[in-house]
């Protein structure tokens, strides 16, 4: 087993961790960490509030029960000389103090933004762009690192560069337009969306969203030219806010294509999409990358996120649009907390472990 540590493990990513990681075949939890408030406290107690003695556990799913007696250990002075993988769930500002120090000798995984725009850092989606993993023997002989850093996308960017994907392969991309309707979950808890604010409204701006999805889009989408990743020469223009949703992120795209297409042709594309050799076999991936609805009220954040254990981006309303040149436009739903958050990550994890880049 591929032993792992969860650093931020008591906030709302890092219990996602916890619950992606019960039971898993390959990785086992071996150490967690957070702040020095936490620090030195079982697990349970760590995320107890003081006052009420209520849980603070934020997940759906039920606590983690194998993990609660797990001591909690201060994150700048872990020891990760035993473990295989750090997982990395704490805010950008962190990450870039902190993930380096790990990834001089292990592998980091990180849902922060930190380092995703480094050359030298792949930003990785199993199924879709598995061929930049070999960037990071390019980071490794830049930075003098046994281990390296990999980030997951924006959760916003996930659902739409898996959508995108065989559109670019089958009809090529001139250019995308794209609004998002996020859930109230990518917001975090501290500080969150106040209720007030979000009740009966739409907030129409989530600061720095728009320029993550575009330039993330344009290197997930790219390609691995040997020692670096040239981007898709397609532009990315978004409009992103956040709406009274707990769970499910919902974007409506506009795709203008080289190559005049139905949308029929587009939907063929999207079911017939398996991704790259093998990589449906990886233990959380979901057996359909693409899942896609014929019927007109879908796809629904309520109904659809769940999908494939909330993995798959549902796709509904493909049509032609008559603006753009040879114009395709669909909706979609993507799981922001699953696919786009810990469970994306765990991905990334068996991707590098079948292809050799962590072993125990």
């Amino acid at each position: 087993m591929v032993k792992a540590a969860i650093v931020g493990a008591t906030g709302i990513v890092g219990q996602q961790f916890l619950v992606a990681l019960k039971g898993h075949p390959w990785i086992q939890i071996a150490a967690l960490a957070a702040s020095e408030r936490s620090a030195g406290r079982s697990y349970k107690e760590a995320i107890t509030d003081a006052q009420s003695g209520a849980l603070r556990w934020f997940c759906q799913e039920p606590p983690v029960e194998e993990v609660m007696t797990m001591p909690v250990q201060n994150a700048a002075e872990m020891d990760a000389s035993a473990l295989d993988i750090v997982f990395s769930a704490i805010e950008s500002d962190q990450a870039k103090i902190l993930e380096p120090k790990f990834a001089r000798d292990k592998a980091v995984i990180s849902t922060a933004s930190a380092f995703r725009y480094d050359e030298d850092v792949p930003i990785l989606i199993p199924g879709i762009n598995s061929e930049h993993a070999k960037l990071i023997d390019v980071q490794r002989k830049a930075r003098g690192w046994k281990g390296f850093i990999t980030p997951i996308p924006n959760c916003t960017t996930t659902g739409l560069a898996i959508a995108l994907k065989p559109i670019c392969e089958s009809f090529g991309v001139n250019a995308v337009i794209m609004t998002s309707m996020q859930a109230l979950s990518g917001a975090g808890r501290s500080p969150g969306v106040i209720g007030l604010d979000i009740l009966d409204n739409v907030i129409p701006f989530i600061a720095g969203e728009e320029e993550k999805v575009q330039r993330e889009t344009q290197k997930i989408l790219g390609r691995f030219a040997g020692n670096s990743i040239s981007s898709a020469k397609f532009n990315v223009s978004c409009t992103c806010t956040r709406v009274n949703v707990r769970e499910g992120h919902t974007e409506s795209v506009f795709v203008s294509t080289q190559k005049a297409c139905e949308a029929d042709e587009v939907a063929r594309a999207m079911r017939e999409y398996v991704g790259s050799p093998g990589d449906t076999d990886l233990p959380s991936a979901p057996r359909h990358m693409i899942i896609v609805h014929e019927d007109p009220f879908r796809p629904q954040p309520r109904l659809d996120r769940d999908a494939e254990d909330g993995m798959a981006t549902v796709v509904g309303r493909i049509r032609k649009d008559n603006v753009l040149k040879n114009g395709i436009k669909y909706l979609l739903v993507s799981h922001n907390t699953k696919m786009g958050a810990a469970k994306g990550a765990v991905l990334v994890a068996e991707l590098l472990i079948r292809e050799g880049y962590i072993s125990s």
